[in-house]
């Protein structure tokens, strides 16, 4: 029998920790821990707590989350970090974190980005070298944009001039890549990653 995954949950709300720590747990494969109101002194509580994985809201982060998740991630090597969102948060902050959950997702999708977060970080120990063929090709990225705005796999066919085969064939290797299935969460890695931004620019 697998040990339970142990998860840290940074959180102010009750309500919200409690909604996340149920949907956890009635998994079965989760142990969460007693919860953080606040990421005070977050980094030096991580060796001692260790948690597998932790989940925290990125509003309570510092003025600089990529030097504060940089220094989790030196005192809990291997730890993923993942971002729980249900207000409005700054861009800059979101792109600090690789994987983000919304309280608006449904159960599946939350676990699924869960799931995601400790098997990505899995591969990148056994193999660093490898995540660089995860990154979207041109073609993918044309794709998710239009994924992400709505439009149905027929829409982007003519949209983009090609068969409806190959927009198939691309929204799997997109779901492949980024270990995201649904349309709303698509849509979040491409909010994150400023694909929108770039494409409707260029």
């Amino acid at each position: 029998m697998k040990p339970l995954v142990s998860v840290l949950i940074v959180e102010p709300s009750e309500i919200i920790y409690n909604g996340l720590r149920t949907i956890l747990e009635e998994t079965g494969k989760y142990n969460v821990l007693s919860p953080r109101h606040d990421a005070a002194n977050l980094e030096e509580r991580l060796p001692v707590i260790r948690p597998d994985l932790l989940i925290v809201n990125p509003a309570l982060l510092t003025s600089q989350p990529k030097h504060q998740l940089a220094e989790y991630c030196a005192v809990r090597p291997g730890m993923p970090v993942v971002a729980l969102v249900y207000q409005y948060v700054e861009l800059s902050f979101l792109e600090a974190f690789r994987f983000v959950i919304d309280i608006r997702m449904s159960r599946s999708m939350l676990l699924s980005t869960l799931t995601n977060a400790l098997n990505s970080n899995v591969v990148e120990q056994d193999n660093d070298e490898q995540t660089e063929n995860y990154e979207l090709s041109d073609r993918e990225t044309d794709v998710l944009v239009l994924v992400a705005k709505g439009l149905s796999s027929k829409e982007i066919a003519d949209n983009l001039h090609i068969s409806i085969h190959t927009v198939n064939s691309h929204r799997k290797n997109i779901t492949h890549k980024t270990g995201i299935k649904s349309v709303a969460g698509l849509a979040v890695y491409a909010m994150l990653h400023n694909l929108i931004e770039d494409r409707d620019r260029g």
